[in-house]
């Protein structure tokens, strides 16, 4: 089964010389686990729970020394140099072009037609054929949503509807802020897309991680210095969700039940 179109990675971009303290803040709020991957002359941690790797995280490297703190969400590819081709052609912008990771793949990061940063991965053959462990919406401390704010949602859906094989789902009316578009791949809901809040500057994407516990999740956050942006509420299906600030300013949210159930 190809795995193309799958979330398959998320990466935190933070402050430099922040990336210790960016680990311990994800350590508490998440559980997760950080080790340096040892990459020979670059500093990549890597992030794991219950023995399963889930993120990365490493300074804002120095050619994009302005930009802030975010998280980029990549998604797994059959073949890195089609599928740039084929992502260009349809009005992305390429910011990195492809460019192999010892042991793990190819990689590439681009800009959709709206403006908002995304990676690919055309991962390497890994045991039962899969993409990564990162996204699992069944698993705490895992990927479990992706959500794109962007100016232009019906151009975003073309887009990603034509590269990456997603279909359009279920449609919501959110009244003045618009439609909450949920978007599909292989027939399973992976995310949704949105109008951009007041206080954005341009489109972005927004990881969101699974937590058993949206209530102690949230005093996680403030405790290990975090801020919440948005939230909680609760969402279609009974799990409620908050978005968030980490300690150097990159968004990320947090969705599961309200309480910590055994």
């Amino acid at each position: 089964m190809t795995h193309h179109g799958s979330p398959c990675w998320y990466e935190l971009s933070t402050t430099p010389g922040k990336l210790a303290e960016a680990g311990d803040f994800y350590a508490k709020v998440l559980g997760w686990t950080f080790a340096d991957a040892g990459m020979a002359g670059f500093t990549y941690h890597l992030a794991s729970i219950g023995g399963e790797m889930v993120a990365g995280a490493m300074d804002i490297p120095p050619d994009v020394a302005g930009m802030p703190p975010m998280w980029m969400i990549y998604f797994a590819v059959d073949d890195a140099d089609r599928a740039v081709a084929a992502m260009v052609a349809a009005g992305a912008t390429l910011h990195h072009p492809v460019t192999p990771i010892p042991g793990t793949g190819r990689f590439a990061s681009l800009a959709d037609p709206t403006g908002a940063g995304f990676g690919i991965l055309e991962p390497l053959p890994m045991p039962g054929g899969g993409a990564g462990t990162a996204f699992d919406q069944t698993k705490a401390g895992h990927g479990n949503w992706n959500e794109l704010s962007t100016a232009d949602q019906k151009a975003a859906m073309a887009f990603y509807g034509k590269v990456l094989g997603w279909t359009p789902g279920q449609s919501m009316d959110m009244g003045a802020m618009g439609s909450y578009d949920l978007f599909r791949w292989q027939d399973r809901d992976i995310g949704g897309m949105t109008g951009l809040a007041p206080d954005m500057s341009g489109a972005a994407w927004l990881p969101y991680f699974g937590t058993n516990g949206v209530a102690p999740a949230m005093e996680r956050i403030r405790a290990a210095g975090g801020e919440i942006l948005h939230g909680p509420q609760e969402v279609p299906g009974g799990a409620f969700i908050v978005q968030a600030r980490d300690p150097q300013g990159a968004r990320f949210a947090v969705v599961g039940p309200m309480e910590h159930t055994p």
